[in-house]
């Protein structure tokens, strides 16, 4: 009898929130929005946000690239955008769930690398490399070592996603890399920055539309669940309080404190989307 394969938390979470973005709200793509001045911030409009998102990234494309590397492709709807767009794109994607979608979406347009962008290994060469909201789970060092290499002469590295300041204090907000330590390696590695555009102010809003739910669909309905516990299992219920208490304690902190909102995003957060260019490496 065949083992089960091992069922992944991480990929179970992608699933559902993949449908519930389909099926729900019409959209696929899996980064922010970006909240153009006028639009109303609400769930029902964060697909054409995050179509704005796509749009900006596809108007920063310099000119003369023909070939890109999407790393962290999600399920493909910004390289099948690249695609229809006369771009040739080939895909990063480490997930099995996510590279299935993918594939379904590109057909043959794209090959996709189903692997770490760290453990990458090709021969193929680009004139672009894009991060969009996926350079914050790739160490600094590795993912500029690869880049450079993976890289045509005078290619393109273009990098949208937010990072963490050094604001003082600690925030409920995770993921991404501090931007103090990105700048530092990108002054010691052959890129040269070709334009810098700070839109934290324009993405922001997401994480309105995010505590949103938070706070009023997911906390009351996490406390019922704990309500009807105590309700009919009372005992039971005792119990797991006080064996999981560190845990419910975090996700109460994490989750449904109200300091996941827009306000500390814009305090330690920044998104920016950066544009560098390969230079000659100085190394021997």
């Amino acid at each position: 009898m065949n083992k089960p394969k091992k069922v992944d938390s991480k990929e179970i979470g992608l699933e559902m929130g993949l449908l519930a973005g389909k099926h729900l709200f019409n959209t696929e793509h899996m980064h922010y929005g970006i909240w153009k001045k006028g639009m109303e911030v609400n769930i029902l409009n964060l697909p054409k946000a995050q179509e704005n998102h796509s749009d900006f990234i596809i108007q920063n494309i310099p000119k003369g690239v023909r070939t890109i590397l999407d790393v962290g492709c999600g399920v493909g709807a910004l390289a099948a955008k690249l695609t229809r767009k006369g771009y040739q794109v080939d895909c990063v994607s480490p997930l099995t769930l996510l590279s299935e979608y993918a594939r379904q979406r590109l057909g043959t347009d794209a090959r996709i690398y189903e692997t770490r962008y760290e453990d990458l290994q090709t021969n193929q060469r680009y004139d672009m490399i894009l991060f969009s909201e996926s350079f914050q789970y790739v160490p600094i060092a590795k993912a500029l070592e690869k880049s450079y290499l993976f890289l045509n002469e005078n290619g393109y590295l273009l990098v949208c996603d937010f990072f963490q300041t050094d604001a003082a204090g600690k925030s409920a907000l995770g993921g991404g890399h501090k931007f103090s330590e990105f700048s530092a390696a990108m002054e010691v590695n052959p890129f040269r920055l070709v334009s810098d555009r700070d839109i934290t102010g324009e993405t922001a809003p997401n994480i309105r539309i995010v505590n949103d739910i938070l706070m009023n669909v997911g906390k009351p309905v996490w406390n019922r669940i704990f309500l009807y516990m105590e309700y009919r299992h009372s005992v039971i219920a005792g119990f797991l309080k006080w064996k999981f208490r560190k845990k419910i304690d975090k996700i109460n902190s994490k989750y449904f404190s109200g300091e996941r909102n827009e306000e500390n995003f814009r305090i330690y957060k920044t998104y920016r989307l950066m544009l560098f260019q390969k230079v000659k490496s100085s190394q021997p």
